[in-house]
């Protein structure tokens, strides 16, 4: 669908990173602190930035869907037990370091040591993956597989009604957690 071996697609791609590692900045969840914070259900920044980035892209893949500005979604196939295990591993990584692999290049940018380590062990993490998928995928990848679905193909229903829903669980939750300077 999407041709990423042209140079514009790779500028384009380079420009965002750099706009998305700049937000995150600005989102200030590039902060070891920040991150350890809502591990600690101390600080809310990290689920409410995540929450506001999950409701803008939802609202504008689906309007240029609709719009026929592109011309499908590229849905990743649903294999649970491999996504559980995956989510397990990234979860220690995560809890271990203090950092998403996002977080983690962003913080390692802005000078953080041991953000750098992090690196190092995310490229050392996808090569022993790349290295493990051979067996993987005959076994693990066929476990609870679902196929390319989403939330809206298995209910029927338009995926506006799950948008509008994850917006007002987000609106909820931000107006019911403490904000950063009410718990500073």
């Amino acid at each position: 669908m999407f041709e990423t071996d042209t140079p514009t697609n790779l500028i384009g791609g380079l420009l965002l990173g750099f706009v998305f590692g700049f937000l995150l900045q600005k989102g200030q969840v590039t902060r070891y602190k920040v991150i350890v914070g809502q591990f600690l259900l101390v600080d809310w920044t990290v689920l409410r930035v995540m929450l506001s980035a999950i409701i803008t892209g939802s609202i504008g893949v689906y309007a240029m869907l609709s719009l026929g500005w592109i011309e499908g979604l590229m849905v990743k196939p649903a294999v649970l037990a491999a996504n559980g295990l995956g989510g397990l591993i990234f979860g220690v990584g995560m809890a271990s370091l203090g950092y998403c692999p996002g977080t983690g290049v962003g913080a390692a940018a802005e000078g953080s040591r041991h953000a750098r380590w992090g690196l190092v062990g995310m490229v050392v993490g996808a090569g022993c993956y790349a290295a493990a998928y051979p067996v993987i995928e005959p076994t693990l990848m066929h476990v609870a597989a679902y196929g390319k679905v989403t939330f809206a193909d298995i209910t029927g229903w338009s995926p506006w009604v799950f948008i509008a829903g994850i917006t007002a669980i987000s609106l909820a939750l931000f107006r019911l957690l403490p904000s950063e300077e009410a718990s500073a």
